[in-house]
C-alpha cells in the first residue's frame, strides 16, 4: 500500500486519509496550492523519504472527531463550514495580528530576527483575503448553491484558484519574514503570541483552500 500512497497527489491523499493534513503541515508540504502533486514529486522537491512519509500516513489513527470526511457532502453543506469555519475566523484573526505585528516591530525592530515589513505584509495579506472572500459570497458560493451548470461557474472557479496561488505565495512570503514562524529563544510574550497566531492563520488557510481546491471546486457543479 505504501508505493500506492507515493503516486497520489496531496489533494488526494489529505481528502481520503484523516490527519494526513498534520502529517503535511509537519514535513511542509503543500497540500493546497500544491495539491495536484503526488507525494513522490513534492517530497524530492523537499528531500524528503516519500516512503517514510506514506509509512507514517498509514500508521494514522484519525483523530476524535476534528477531522470530516467532505467529499461525500452536498456542496451547500461545505460552502456553509466554509463561511462559518474560515471566512470568519479570517476577519478575526487579521487585525489582531496586524496589532500585535506592528507592536513586535515597534518595539524591537533594530533586533536580529525581528520581522521588520510584516504588519505591512498581513495588511495586504487582509486586503487581498476580504476581496477574495466578498467574491465567494456574492458571486461564486450562490451559483454553486443553486447548482448552476459547469460553463458558469468554471470562470469564476479559474479566477479564485489564481489567487488561492497568490494566497499561497503570501503565506511563502510570511515564512521568509519570520524565519519559518520560529520565534528566537529570547522573545517577549508578544512576539510569542504573534507568532502563535501566524501558525493558526497558516493552518487555517491552508485548510481553507484545501477544501476549496480539492473538494468544493473539483466537484463542481455535480456536488450542488
Amino acid at each position: 500500500m505504501t508505493s500506492a500512497l507515493i503516486d497520489q497527489t496531496l489533494g488526494s491523499l489529505a481528502c481520503s486519509i484523516p490527519g494526513a493534513t498534520r502529517v503535511f503541515h509537519q514535513y511542509k508540504l503543500d497540500f493546497c496550492c500544491g495539491g495536484d502533486q503526488s507525494l513522490r514529486d513534492s517530497a524530492i522537491r523537499r528531500g524528503l523519504d516519500a516512503e517514510q512519509i506514506a509509512r507514517l500516513l498509514e500508521s494514522l489513527e484519525p483523530a476524535s472527531g476534528d477531522e470530516t470526511d467532505w467529499r461525500g457532502e452536498p456542496a451547500q453543506v461545505l460552502i456553509d463550514y466554509i463561511l462559518e469555519r474560515f471566512h470568519e475566523r479570517h476577519r478575526e484573526q487579521l487585525p489582531e495580528l496586524i496589532r500585535l505585528a506592528s507592536r513586535v516591530e515597534q518595539v524591537h525592530g533594530g533586533r536580529p530576527g525581528c520581522p521588520n515589513g510584516l504588519a505591512e505584509h498581513l495588511w495586504h495579506m487582509q486586503q487581498e483575503l476580504e476581496s477574495h472572500m466578498c467574491k465567494e459570497e456574492h458571486i461564486l458560493f450562490p451559483l454553486l448553491r443553486q447548482g448552476f451548470p459547469a460553463p458558469q461557474v468554471q470562470g469564476p472557479i479559474s479566477v479564485m484558484r489564481f489567487e488561492h496561488d497568490q494566497h499561497g505565495a503570501a503565506l511563502a512570503r510570511l515564512a521568509a519574514l519570520t524565519d519559518d514562524i520560529t520565534a528566537p529563544e529570547n522573545a517577549c510574550n508578544t512576539w510569542r503570541a504573534l507568532y502563535r497566531g501566524l501558525e493558526e492563520l497558516r493552518r487555517d488557510l491552508m485548510l481553507h483552500i484545501h477544501l476549496e481546491n480539492n473538494i468544493l471546486f473539483a466537484d463542481a457543479p455535480a456536488n450542488a
